[in-house]
């Protein structure tokens, strides 16, 4: 065959693809700035970048309307570079993750996540579920697009359909049996995979499983699947309370997020999942590292070290959380935007997993959720609160100039700038693609959190 490169997307300058180029994905309006064109350059310069035209790659897709045609056409660039693509079809992100654990070889997912309806993009793995970021060979990717692609190879690859949905759900059980009390469980798909992979798993378990939303429809009818978002749960915390449930899980969009929702009603702070489930692993291998970010309650390490385990603080963000796990071999890491990892699920995340950690707690007692997780997380904190400024550099540098020199105050710059103090601290980030400031704050009372997070808003928002 020709040296020929593959087909390019109509725009390829270095500004078009940087807009799409995340830290951890590519993503983007579609057919704007993301389209079949540009997921067949990415396929190609994919299979280059890891080198799966040894050993293929498998891909996967989420219920967007025009995730079936981008996935075919990724698969098309991999194929024209020579490699093999397993296509699992309709996927979750945790199970394109399984698959490329469990095959052992690169992956890519379909999907903008929460992202509103005219979003899509493509998550992308090493072998092993292994992070494909900015830093971890992403950019090669959009540098090797922006080149002109890659040259076709000698032996075109073949495409074969597999359904792993069946070992994903086996697996998964295997790793948090859930027996004890019947349990009757809320679950909000929000129109996305969840609705896919919830029947599949949760069903097999003996418990009353009330859907909310399961239909898989990418144009979300009903809300957003971001449940960060508090408005997105108000249907599951009135359906909880409505059934008399013991707990609402909520999903985003490609269900690799898990949110919780107690028997209230009440919304569950992520922080307090994580140190749940941190527990649950240390009783399991004693003495191991918990992996947590640097914006989770500080509750979660105290926690740890009290349990016999090592904390372990990092940046927030998967890629640093996975590596993290990597070095120190940690059996779990959680963060506070509800990703949950674990060293058994190839330290890739996994919000059904989470779950059925949470289940599994939960039908071992007699308890209620609240009171399980009831001081779990004792501090005050203010979730995160977003600001729009011009230089959020120099806001970040004006505050530390302001704290820095306080009677007891220790900063550092891990991710963003943190200052702590004996009964509070906060972080301030930029975000890697607007111009906003997120603040995060914990404080030992309500009071000393009111105050503390005034001061440091009124000095970021005076810069609007």
């Amino acid at each position: 065959m020709p040296d020929q490169r593959q087909d390019q997307p109509a725009t390829t300058s270095a500004r078009a693809l940087a807009a799409v180029f995340k830290a951890y994905d590519v993503r983007g309006t579609v057919p704007e700035q993301v389209d079949e064109d540009l997921a067949r350059a990415v396929g190609g310069a994919f299979v280059a970048v890891t080198g799966s035209a040894r050993g293929g790659v498998v891909v996967g897709h989420d219920m967007r309307p025009s995730s079936p045609g981008l996935a075919r056409a990724f698969a098309d660039g991999a194929t024209r570079a020579g490699a093999d693509v397993t296509a699992i079809g309709l996927a979750s992100t945790d199970q394109l993750y399984f698959a490329s654990g469990h095959l052992g070889v690169p992956g890519a997912m379909v999907t903008a996540s929460h992202n509103p309806a005219r979003y899509n993009g493509i998550k992308m793995c090493r072998a092993g579920a292994v992070p494909l970021g900015a830093e971890t060979g992403l950019a090669e990717v959009r540098d090797l697009v922006a080149s002109g692609g890659v040259p076709a190879a000698d032996r075109a690859g073949s495409v074969t359909e597999r359904d792993v949905l069946d070992d994903y759900a086996r697996h998964l059980l295997a790793l948090a049996p859930v027996a004890g009390r019947r349990l009757r469980v809320v679950v909000d798909a929000g129109n996305g995979m969840a609705g896919h992979t919830a029947p599949a798993v949760l069903g097999r378990l003996d418990l009353d499983l009330v859907p909310l939303y399961f239909e898989l429809d990418g144009t979300f009818p009903h809300h957003e699947a971001n449940p960060i978002d508090p408005a997105t749960l108000v249907d599951l915390q009135a359906r909880v309370r409505e059934v008399g449930a013991d707990v609402g899980l909520a999903f985003d969009g490609d269900a690799d997020r898990c949110f919780l929702v107690d028997e209230h009603g009440e919304v569950v702070n992520p922080s307090a999942v994580t140190a749940l489930i941190a527990s649950r692993e240390l009783a399991r291998v004693p003495g191991a590292t918990v992996i947590h970010n640097l914006i989770t309650s500080r509750a979660v390490p105290e926690l740890v070290t009290r349990l016999g385990g090592t904390p372990v603080r990092t940046r927030v963000g998967h890629s640093f959380i996975k590596a993290t796990m990597a070095e120190t071999d940690a059996v779990f890491g959680g963060e506070h935007s509800g990703h949950f990892y674990f060293r058994d699920f190839w330290r890739a995340d996994s919000g059904m997993l989470a779950a059925l950690h949470v289940l599994a707690a939960l039908a071992a007692t007699d308890r209620p959720l609240s009171d399980l997780l009831s001081g779990l997380t004792p501090y005050a904190a203010t979730g995160e609160l977003n600001s729009t400024v011009p230089d959020p550099d120099d806001v970040i540098a004006e505050l530390e100039r302001e704290y820095a020199g306080r009677a007891g105050v220790s900063v550092d710059h891990l991710d963003g700038l943190t200052v702590r103090h004996g009964d509070w601290w906060f972080n301030v980030r930029a975000s890697n693609t607007e111009p906003l400031l997120r603040l995060n704050a914990e404080a030992g009372d309500r009071a000393t959190l009111q105050r503390l997070r005034d001061d440091v808003l009124t000095r970021i928002r005076r810069h609007r």
